[in-house]
């Protein structure tokens, strides 16, 4: 009996000594970057993680937020158009909640900008930010209990010890190399292509009027057209417009935000407009609060980009009724950097009229 308590013992140390170890190598290594900044760092595409780490570590003094249609953007795009040094914090499907609660969180870390693209979209019902299972407040604050669930993480553990082997420089060259194929999530060497298209993507392939125009079929397709207006409800959307959005920039006289409503194609209000109706109703009742609101911040520049037809009517620059390609993202730097469509406070809803003339007028080519 005595000598299996013993093995018992002896196996319950070793236990704790490998937790204890897996925990300090990921100290050390620290691969979220939350402890220390590195000159050896990798980036992870996990970006409700990877931006716990990138607040802590990265220096700048503008945010740039936003959901998938807001992704592919560079930072050194970003900055070599305006003039900033920016932090994309975007995160692809991400709720108002979310993507308030990140920037509360760069604001306090020094951001004196915001650049933030607002899908209506993101003002959706979801998870109170103390509840979310997508989001660790915890990780962002620094408590004991984030920093406990980083240390104490074997897949840290395991990232840690991949970083490290790619430190011996025999090995950094070919597991840098490999690590795109291998099972880990901090493959990238550069902040600057966290979520980015490769520099030699084929932009005609993939976004093009065929696809624009096959995700319009899509959707609506009368087994598949109730979930355009999926989640939107006007009073809950405006009660999250209200608490995630204005409430945010009130708390912050001192920070500058421009707010820009993305380029979607004609063919998402198109959809609506046929096949939800009410949901279109939903979209510009919200978009008209949001314009009247914002513009009578003092520290908020609105810009809306939908009603461009030069752009939102090219379906060339679709994958497909919403998310445009680069060459659109590279329009939309420089047209906040000209204020060219700034809403004009004495006017908030001219380029929402503009655009409802354009939704009842546009006929679809099938």
């Amino acid at each position: 009996m005595q000598g299996a308590f013993t093995q018992l013992k002896r196996l319950l140390l070793a236990g704790i000594a490998c937790v204890l170890g897996a925990a300090l190598l990921t100290y050390a290594v620290d691969p979220l970057q939350l402890f220390r900044p590195s000159h050896l760092a990798f980036y992870s595409d996990d970006t409700r993680v990877q931006n716990a780490g990138l607040i802590r570590s990265q220096s700048f003094d503008t945010a740039f937020m936003g959901t998938s249609l807001a992704i592919h953007f560079r930072q050194s795009d970003i900055d070599r158009a305006l003039g900033t040094r920016s932090l994309k914090l975007a995160m692809t499907g991400s709720n108002s909640r979310q993507q308030g609660f990140v920037l509360e969180q760069a604001i306090d870390r020094g951001a004196k900008r915001v650049i933030w693209a607002m899908d209506d979209f993101i003002f959706v019902d979801a998870a109170d930010i103390e509840t979310d299972p997508y989001l660790s407040v915890d990780l962002y604050r620094g408590t004991a209990k984030g920093i406990a669930s980083y240390l104490f993480s074997a897949a840290m553990a395991k990232e840690s010890l991949f970083a490290l082997l790619r430190s011996v420089p025999p090995l950094r060259t070919p597991l840098t190399r490999a690590a795109p194929y291998l099972p880990v999530k901090f493959a990238l060497a550069d902040v600057d292509d966290i979520y980015a298209l490769p520099r030699d993507f084929d932009v005609a392939r993939d976004y093009n009027a065929k696809k624009a125009l096959a995700s319009f079929a899509y959707i609506t397709s009368p087994v598949r057209s109730r979930f355009l207006g999926e989640g939107y409800s006007y009073d809950a959307m405006v009660r999250h417009f209200e608490r995630d959005a204005v409430d945010l920039v009130a708390r912050h006289p001192d920070v500058t935000f421009d707010i820009y409503l993305p380029p979607y194609s004609i063919l998402q209000f198109v959809a609506m407009r046929e096949a939800s109706p009410e949901t279109l109703k939903i979209v510009t009742d919200l978009t008209a609060r949001i314009a009247e609101r914002l513009t009578q911040l003092p520290n908020v520049r609105l810009h809306d980009f939908r009603a461009i037809k030069a752009v939102t009517h090219d379906l060339d620059n679709y994958s497909d009724v919403i998310h445009h390609s680069p060459k659109v993202d590279a329009m939309v730097l420089q047209w906040l950097r000209s204020s060219e469509y700034r809403v004009d406070p004495n006017a908030p809803l001219a380029s929402l009229n503009e655009l409802k003339k354009q939704v009842e007028a546009y006929r679809v080519e099938r």
